[in-house]
């Protein structure tokens, strides 16, 4: 028995080879890749009819056979392992519509390199586009809330040590503004997909009078890429995308991290509603942050498929081959799918968490992340330098810890007392003035150097990364736009040709 796709080939496919590599690759593609093949292969046909490669009556005949397959969908297809994948079950469904010498003729100045390259692409960008759709509305609602909460205050933390005194707002305004790079870089993604490949070939391209330009247009994309290797050869655009995706979950997972410490009893700083929680099997009283383990684990999960995608790839010969092409982008598909359901949950987060601001208020009050300000306000007021402010104020914290003084009854007399022990000289402060310091409310408001969390800066910030994201949003609808109307026109195209056959009035805006 003979392979069913080459006469080069005397033997079938082990079944081994079958039921390991070719059968869970057809499952895994046929279906997802079904209507971009078609797509490829309807501009595939007007330019080999455009060019003269291909006579008007078999370009017609064809056509219809074309939309036949398409209308009736991948389910009409009876697919065989054994033709190895896709592109040879798809075409041998043709060759049962349009006969076997007609369509046959569809394969002429093309290969499956360059088809698979050209769905990756395709691949890419629409997911592209639904994640950067996904992440601005995360964006969007957290800088909502941001502007609900932006007289929120809270500790601010480093090295998970109470530092100074910020805002709920302040906070997720800086999570947006990282959002927004993260934006940037799936955008940037996207347009490195944006050049076809199609008319590669296998990789050198072609003899036949191709035009590689009228097909990159019909499909949406920008250009033709300019080097056929190049085309055949490179997935850098998914593995891109998928290291921009790994970025992005990062920051989420930093996210969630706080959030997971912020919602226990012991910061109690965030509540989320039950229909966001898990219980307990066993403890009636359990009410688990389930959403935010999951998306721990999902981001590990990601990071890992990238991980994979790069392996993959990194000793491969700068060619096409099953493991630079094939293997390496099953995993970029995986993580986009995994970051659409992440930027789901982490949006229904970003809505549902309530901060207690009773609760946030009086821990920034007490947990002496207020004192840095009373250092400054040594230099403002008792002529010290911040080096002598610091070590006089660190005196005045060890001291109240020794006593059980919290920092909202920090005293003049404190302070006098710690600068004779630390300068040797006395220094005397208002109390007002140092009751202003450890006010968390106006020492969040008194901090607006560029950048800082003052409410007034917040809701400028706010404003700014909302014209941003509002400038995205218009890049990614002309995106769509340019995509849905290049695929409106083909259609139209080809359903003007086969109606050419047939002498039927072409449909208008299928």
């Amino acid at each position: 028995m003979e392979s069913k796709v080459s006469t080069r080939l005397k033997q079938a496919l082990a079944p081994e080879v079958i039921r390991h590599i070719f059968l869970p690759r057809l499952n895994r593609e046929f279906h997802a890749n079904f209507e971009m093949l078609n797509q490829i292969n309807l501009a595939h046909l007007l330019m080999l009819r455009d060019q003269g490669i291909l006579d008007e009556g078999a370009a017609t005949r064809l056509a219809a056979a074309l939309l036949r397959m398409q209308a009736d969908g991948p389910d009409a297809v009876e697919l065989d392992p054994a033709r190895e994948e896709a592109y040879f079950n798809y075409e041998a469904h043709l060759m049962k519509l349009a006969g076997p010498e007609l369509g046959g003729r569809l394969h002429t100045a093309r290969s499956r390199n360059d088809i698979g390259a050209t769905i990756d692409r395709i691949r890419a960008r629409d997911y592209a586009l639904r994640i950067v759709r996904a992440l601005i509305e995360v964006a969007e609602s957290a800088l909502v809330q941001a502007g609900r909460y932006v007289d929120c205050v809270m500790p601010g933390y480093t090295h998970m040590q109470a530092a100074q005194p910020i805002t709920y707002g302040y906070y997720l305004s800086a999570l947006t503004e990282a959002w927004s790079r993260d934006l940037d870089r799936i955008l940037h993604a996207l347009e490195t997909a944006d050049a076809s490949p199609l008319g590669a070939c296998a990789l050198a391209g072609t003899s036949f009078p191709i035009d590689r330009a009228a097909t990159s247009s019909m499909l949406g994309f920008s250009q033709p890429l300019a080097n056929s290797l190049d085309g055949v050869a490179s997935r850098d655009f998914a593995l891109e995308l998928s290291a921009a995706l790994s970025i992005m979950m990062i920051t989420c997972s930093r996210m969630v991290q706080d959030f997971y410490i912020w919602s226990t009893p012991e910061f109690g700083y965030l509540s989320f509603p039950d229909s966001i929680a898990s219980t307990s099997s066993i403890m009636p009283q359990k009410k688990n942050p389930a959403v935010l383990e999951y998306l721990r684990g999902k981001a590990g999960h990601l990071i890992g498929l990238t991980t994979a995608a790069f392996a993959t790839v990194k000793s491969t010969h700068f060619t096409h081959s099953g493991d630079s092409s094939r293997e390496s982008t099953r995993t970029c598909w995986e993580a986009c799918e995994e970051a659409l359901k992440s930027l789901e949950l982490m949006k229904l987060l970003v809505e549902r968490v309530e901060p207690n601001r009773k609760r946030m208020a009086a821990r920034a009050a007490e947990d002496f992340s207020t004192v840095t300000d009373l250092a400054d306000l040594l230099v403002r007021k008792a002529d010290a330098s911040f080096r002598d402010a610091h070590h006089v104020i660190g005196a005045v914290v060890r001291n109240a810890l020794d006593q059980g003084v919290p920092a909202k009854d920090i005293t003049a007399e404190m302070i006098r007392a710690a600068a004779v022990q630390e300068l040797g000289r006395e220094i005397q402060l208002q109390p007002e003035d140092i009751e202003a310091c450890l006010d968390p409310v106006r020492n969040v408001a008194a901090r607006l150097s560029q950048g800082g969390p003052a409410p007034s800066l917040v809701l400028r910030h706010i404003g700014d990364l909302s014209v941003l994201l509002e400038k995205r949003r218009k890049t990614i609808a002309a995106t769509a736009k340019r995509l849905g109307d290049a695929s409106e026109l083909l259609q139209q195209r080809v359903q003007a040709l086969a109606a050419a056959e047939t002498g039927a009035p072409a449909v208008q805006g299928a």
